[in-house]
């Protein structure tokens, strides 16, 4: 099976430097039920995140194997941020590991296990 190449900080087609639209704000990777992380930061549109969003949410279903199934990435508020981690669907067999992050565009790799699937912050709550 051909591995699917990831995204890096190098792929990121960086736009001139727009003025924010309101204070601190800030972009997120966004997709909905991408096949992978590639293919979801590839076509993400290069917008500002709403006004009352303030994360930028991950959440990456995969097979057992580690193989994305699907990816899913949006700006969010802390509710949404509030259940990070990984849960397994037994009967399916494949798990899904959600992470939220602060910051623009942080949320550039995906969450594949509990070290990563996290909420990281970088002012206080």
């Amino acid at each position: 099976a051909v591995q699917p190449r990831d995204f890096t900080v190098k792929d990121i087609v960086y736009l001139h430097p727009s003025t924010t639209p309101y204070p601190h704000g800030f972009k997120c990777f966004t997709c909905e039920k991408a096949a992978d992380n590639y293919e979801c930061n590839r076509w993400a549109p290069d917008v500002y995140c709403p006004r009352g969003t303030r994360y930028c949410f991950s959440q990456h279903m995969m097979k057992v194997t580690g193989e994305s199934v699907s990816v899913t990435k949006r700006c969010v508020p802390l509710e949404d941020c509030l259940s990070t981690g990984c849960t397994y669907v037994k009967h399916e067999e494949y798990k899904i590991c959600t992470s939220c992050c602060e910051g623009s565009i942080c949320n550039l790799p995906l969450p594949r296990n509990t070290t990563d699937a996290v909420f990281t912050t970088l002012s206080p709550l």
